[in-house]
């Protein structure tokens, strides 16, 4: 047995002790968290100045991996609305009765032990936390070396409440190794239910191709708005410009934008407020005419292919444009990632339409992209944002960090061929 695979096993054994524990405990220990980061805020915010000292100021991962009092506040807060949400566990999702007279219940139960990989996103570790101990699990964190002076403070926070109840502390573990240990957590089937990676698209790629332990995919969003042609101009101008602007780093900010060619005549307008914010656009050949001479020229570019199907995690996104409704769920259809999508438009018909045939974890009609988050699903938080289809879809809560399993209740009875 591996250094690892002895820690995982003591992961996994901590696992079992959880079920043991009342909601109760669970929510004090979650307020307790809370408490204890806060109050842990300066070595926090001194350890997240060690880690972004050795990251480039032009990385585009930056505004993830920096702390402030403002976010720090903000992960205490989602902490105890994760607290006290109702527990997810132990839940009758079906009863009835057999021929034979056996009670046959579905019951919500935990999936056991949780692990994580994510990019520099020092917030990840105390939600992962939070939701794994609320629903029951166990978890393993495999953080980015970029965040890891920050994620090592925030589970020693952890382990500190943990031994304040009396709770085995071994319920959470973080490791710190390089690849080598990351893909030997990837192969842990005996020890880890779930693997779920949060970070951009190549890291979900890397993890889906070599590990053996079932994988949730998140993260990676492409993510498109279509402009249709009877949406109303003010309502569009404000929507496209926060769903770029407000959260240009995250993954459901807006990348392209679908513009109807009927709406061309109105785009430059449409887009003052991203001039004023610096965004700078790559446009494809109708669009780029609509607005040349009305958009900074720093900042408008004709687009190449690799623009469209690009997450651009910055203050840049490119435009396409499209003859119809059709032709935007064709290109929605061929790059995007399943994430998130949104139609701008008043007709009904092209509303009810498109929700209906983009096949997207996430689909809004007249609304910013920027919703799809956990907090704003009143989640509490979220793992990550799932964009497969089994098990998990979209914002994953506590429900999503739960299996089932059957049980029979009895009299006697025997099965008779």
């Amino acid at each position: 047995m591996t250094p690892l695979e002895h820690i995982l096993l003591t992961v996994r054994d901590a696992s079992r002790s959880i079920a043991n524990l009342s909601d109760a405990t669970i929510k004090s220990v979650l307020f307790d968290f809370a408490d204890v980061f806060l109050v842990a805020e300066q070595e926090i915010l001194t350890a997240n100045r060690s880690d972004l000292a050795k990251m480039d100021f032009d990385n585009p991962l930056r505004p993830r991996l920096e702390l402030t009092r403002e976010k720090i506040r903000a992960i205490a807060h989602d902490i105890r609305n994760v607290a006290s949400l109702p527990s997810p566990l132990n839940i009758v999702l079906e009863k009835r009765t057999l021929e034979s007279g056996i009670e046959l219940s579905r019951v919500s139960v935990p999936l056991g032990v949780v692990g994580v990989i994510y990019e520099a996103r020092p917030n990840v570790t105390a939600d992962i936390f939070s939701l794994c101990f609320k629903s029951g699990n166990a978890c393993v964190l495999k953080g980015g070396s970029d965040a890891a002076e920050s994620s090592r403070v925030i589970v020693d926070s952890i382990k500190k409440v943990l031994e304040q109840h009396s709770i085995d502390t071994n319920v959470i573990h973080l490791i710190t190794g390089g690849r080598a240990e990351a893909q030997e957590m990837m192969n842990a089937v005996e020890y880890i239910d779930v693997i779920i990676p949060r970070g951009g698209r190549g890291l979900i790629t890397y993890v889906r191709q070599n590990a053996r332990v079932p994988v949730i995919e998140t993260g990676a969003g492409v993510v498109h708005t279509f402009l249709d042609e009877s949406a109303d101009t003010q309502m569009t101008t404000t929507i496209i410009h926060n769903a770029k602007v407000s959260r240009p780093s995250a993954c459901n900010a807006l990348d392209t934008l679908i513009v109807h060619e009927k709406k061309l005549s109105e785009l430059a307008e449409c887009l003052i407020p991203l001039a004023r914010s610096e965004v700078e656009i790559f446009a494809d050949e109708k669009s780029y005419a609509a607005m040349v001479g009305n958009y900074p020229p720093a900042l408008l570019q004709r687009a190449l292919p690799e623009h469209f199907g690009m997450e651009f995690l910055s203050l840049r996104m490119s435009i396409k444009t499209v003859a119809n409704l059709d032709e935007a769920v064709e290109h929605i259809s061929l790059y995007s990632s399943k994430h998130t999508e949104a139609i701008l438009s008043a007709d009904q018909n092209n509303t009810e339409r498109f929700l209906s045939e983009v096949d997207a974890a996430v689909v809004f009609a007249n609304t910013a992209t920027v919703f799809t988050d956990g907090a704003q699903f009143s989640l509490g938080t979220e793992v990550g944002i799932s964009t497969q289809k089994l098990h998990a879809r979209g914002p994953m809560g506590l429900s999503a960090l739960t299996s089932y399993k059957w049980i029979g209740r009895g009299s006697g009875q025997i099965r008779i061929p």
